[in-house]
């Protein structure tokens, strides 16, 4: 009789477990994948630190082209959300890029950054090898108290039905395409207006002129050029302060074809504000 009353009370508690842990997963400390929610990460304190990002680069791009081009949106510790504005479709295109800052209040700042988790964006599992040329690449960050997580993705949502992946790997990226919708397509709380950074990256070339717009030089008004060397043909310079204040004033009157003067050689320059995490030239090609 003993024996039969513990195998039924055996029973009892592996049915108890079973109901404790729906899926196998234990509860906390899963992920997107499982399809369950992990608990939130602690966030950073300063205001400044980066907590969420999308950027893409790659694809159909030139040389160097990747080096200038500003994430698509990047969410901070005190809610500002940075993103690119409308594109003005005239040519030539404004030199000075349209950088938009919207806030978000906390709860949903906490509420991006469960989703993110929830989306996979902590995971390793394999995204699966689509059979896609000259895609781009995307890449999720996510920044917590603990240190910075990067999950990229090639070809994110082009691959989605790709026979050459397997459900799981499917529902995954269709996860992270859902999340970078979101984060791309935030309602923000408080619209800011434009972002006037406190430090401009100068990225510069050879300048050649375009025989149908006649263009006078510009004097540059900021630190020597062409500055660091990025390779391709790109030299790269930061003005902060004061001569960061002139460069944009400049930039802003000016387009995609001004040339840029200091005195000896005539430049093409590309203008890339630096945003609160970023300090100098090596952030671009990090």
């Amino acid at each position: 009789m003993r024996t039969r009353a513990a195998l039924a009370v055996a029973g009892a508690l592996l049915v108890l477990a079973g109901c404790a842990q729906p899926g196998g997963t234990g509860g906390s400390g899963s992920t997107g994948s499982t399809g369950a929610e992990a608990t939130a990460p602690e966030l950073p304190t300063d205001g400044d630190a980066l907590v969420l990002r999308v950027t893409q680069d790659g694809g159909f791009t030139p040389a160097g082209a990747d080096i200038a081009l500003l994430p698509l949106v990047s969410v901070y510790r005190d809610g500002r959300v940075l993103s690119n504005g409308p594109v003005v479709a005239i040519h030539p295109a404004p030199a000075w890029p349209d950088v938009q800052v919207n806030r978000v209040d906390e709860a949903t700042l906490t509420e991006l950054v469960q989703a993110a988790q929830d989306a996979g964006v902590t995971d390793t599992a394999d995204l699966g090898d689509p059979s896609i040329a000259d895609a781009r690449t995307t890449t999720v960050t996510l920044g917590t108290a603990e240190g910075t997580t990067d999950r990229t993705v090639y070809a994110l949502t082009e691959a989605i039905g790709d026979p050459a992946l397997s459900a799981e790997q499917t529902a995954a990226r269709e996860r992270l395409a859902d999340l970078v919708e979101r984060l791309t397509d935030l309602t923000a709380t408080e619209a800011l207006g434009p972002w006037t950074p406190t430090a401009v990256a100068a990225l510069t070339g050879p300048y050649s002129p375009d025989p149908s717009i006649a263009r006078e030089p510009v004097a540059w008004p900021g630190p020597a050029l062409p500055g660091e060397d990025l390779g391709v043909g790109v030299g790269c310079t930061v003005a902060t302060g004061e001569q960061a204040a002139a460069v944009v004033a400049a930039a802003q009157g000016a387009d995609a074809l001004t040339p840029w003067t200091d005195g000896t050689s005539t430049w093409a320059i590309t203008f890339r504000p630096l945003l609160p995490d970023e300090t100098g030239c090596a952030d671009l090609t990090a």
